[in-house]
């Protein structure tokens, strides 16, 4: 047992570097903030701005068709109709329903 113990070096017996040793472990594993969590919440961060640029693209999109419908009739009478399948009280409305065969 001595002679195995003579053969660690010094370096490794240091009492600073055991503790330093043990303090890693302890955070790296051990801790309730440990790597593994560390590693997790980021990929979960990444997801969320990835979710959050997509969202704001879309808030992008609806306020460039809002301020187009706000100014064009001609294009709001078309998303009315075609969407919404709104139509003036004159006029007959027939939808035509394909089928896929």
């Amino acid at each position: 047992m001595k002679q195995l113990l003579d053969r660690i070096p010094s370096f490794f017996k240091n009492f600073y570097f055991l503790s330093t040793l043990f303090f890693v472990v302890w955070l790296a594993f051990v801790d309730s903030n440990d790597l593994f969590l560390q590693t997790q919440l980021s990929n979960k961060k990444a997801e969320l701005e990835e979710a959050r640029q997509f969202y704001q693209d879309k808030i992008m999109q609806v306020k460039n068709d809002q301020a187009a419908l706000n100014h064009n009739p001609d294009l709001l009478e078309k998303m009315a109709r075609e969407k919404y399948l709104m139509k003036k009280p004159n006029e007959d409305l027939f939808i035509v329903v394909r089928e896929d065969r």
